[in-house]
């Protein structure tokens, strides 16, 4: 077996398996146990936040807060074209309408673009944003790849047109401002509602799982109420409203309380990480490392190469096949959701820096436990492969 750099792999190297083995010794396996609690405490210590209640996904957890938002059918929901499909389909779940934004060079919606469209495609009746006799009822922002969108000029026009803003932080717990109004303030926790991933690739892991916060912790409890199936009376199992089964289990929360003590560890090392590629593919004319937003102190969770299309014609997907034939795993960032099959009908607005990025955005290996050694190595094998499929 040759030399295999993987994209981005769990790394468990605390107490992950001592805190599993108590639950398991515990007979807490399922969506009830203490380490549920810890977990969430924890997170919302780290976040700075009131209240955090851990959920089975990030997916769940964007859907309680649409959920929560009060997005109903035939509601419209601005979101990003250029991000995992998981952030748009939960609007699909409320039957509602998404409406898709173009994002900046941060990858983040663009907030010049978002304020134009509210201003000239919509119409502002008092309390409720029109668009085409749809409210516009909330927005879902992601933080891509652990960049922080411009928050202050988002929630500018959200707060104006009575939008709730939803942040899909799943790529970002860790990043936080460091400059300006929200200068301390994390991913997830400054716009109405905030959801987290805990997916095997993300900075810590749970397996599965995630976590939602929210603004009023009153509202976190009521959507930790709607994850255990909005339970009233456990001797007779009375349901006043219609629930979901949505709740982490203690294992997975045993897993994420071990993965939560090694946080600050591991965005050091994403951080120092990304520091070396950059300095290894400084000057490279092929391809750029792609910078983190300024005054924000980001996790760096993943790493993209801007390939300079006037030099380079071959496709992504040579290219990806070409590095992995090196042993580099790397990915194309992702096709666009407004161009897949089941979008195709939805409208969008000035779509321009998206498809630019989707063609030459390529994510590069950025596992917490990669050596220096590996990068060098990347970072070699791109040059070489990127030499390659230049024009001559």
């Amino acid at each position: 077996m040759g030399r295999f750099i993987p994209l981005s792999i769990p790394n468990f190297e605390g107490n992950e398996k001592k805190y599993v083995n108590e639950a398991l010794a515990q007979g807490w396996v399922s969506t009830g146990g203490a380490y549920i609690t810890r977990l969430e405490q924890q997170m919302a210590e780290f976040l700075q936040t009131g209240n955090v209640a851990a959920c089975q996904s990030g997916t769940s957890a964007l859907h309680l807060s649409l959920v929560e938002a009060g997005v109903k059918p035939g509601d419209a929901v601005i979101v990003p074209p250029l991000t995992f499909i998981a952030a748009v389909n939960p609007v699909k779940y409320q039957f509602a309408t998404p409406v898709f934004m173009d994002c900046d060079d941060s990858f983040c919606m663009d907030p010049v673009k978002l304020k134009t469209f509210c201003e000239e495609q919509c119409t502002f009746d008092g309390s409720a944003l029109l668009y085409r006799g749809k409210i516009v009822r909330a927005l879902i922002v992601v933080h891509v790849f652990g960049n922080m969108a411009d928050m202050v000029s988002i929630l500018e026009t959200a707060s104006k047109y009575n939008i709730k803003v939803i942040e899909d932080a799943t790529e970002a717990l860790g990043t936080k401002y460091t400059e300006g109004p929200f200068a301390g303030k994390y991913a997830g926790t400054i716009g109405d509602f905030g959801a987290f991933s805990f997916n095997g690739n993300k900075i810590i892991t749970t397996g599965g799982g995630g976590a939602v916060t929210a603004k009023d912790a009153a509202v976190v409890d009521h959507m930790r109420y709607l994850s255990t199936q909005a339970k009233d009376d456990p001797h007779y199992y009375i349901h006043n409203e219609v629930g979901y089964n949505y709740r982490m289990t203690n294992l997975q929360a045993a897993l994420g309380v071990a993965q939560m003590e090694e946080l600050p560890e591991f965005i050091r090392r994403k951080r120092a990480n990304f520091e070396l590629y950059r300095q290894l593919l400084d000057g490279f004319e092929l391809g750029r490392m792609i910078p983190f937003r300024e005054g924000t102190q980001s996790n760096k969770w993943f790493y993209s190469l801007e390939i300079n299309r006037d030099k380079v014609a071959a496709s992504m997907r040579h290219i990806i096949t070409a590095l992995e034939k090196q042993g580099v795993q790397t990915r194309a960032i992702w096709g666009l959701i407004n161009e897949q099959i089941p979008y195709l009908q939805e409208d969008t607005y000035k779509l321009e820096k998206a498809p630019y990025y989707a063609a030459r955005i390529l994510n590069l290996p950025s596992s917490t436990q990669i050596t220096k050694e590996d990068i060098e190595y990347v970072a070699d094998r791109i040059k070489q492969v990127l030499e390659e499929c230049a024009y001559e």
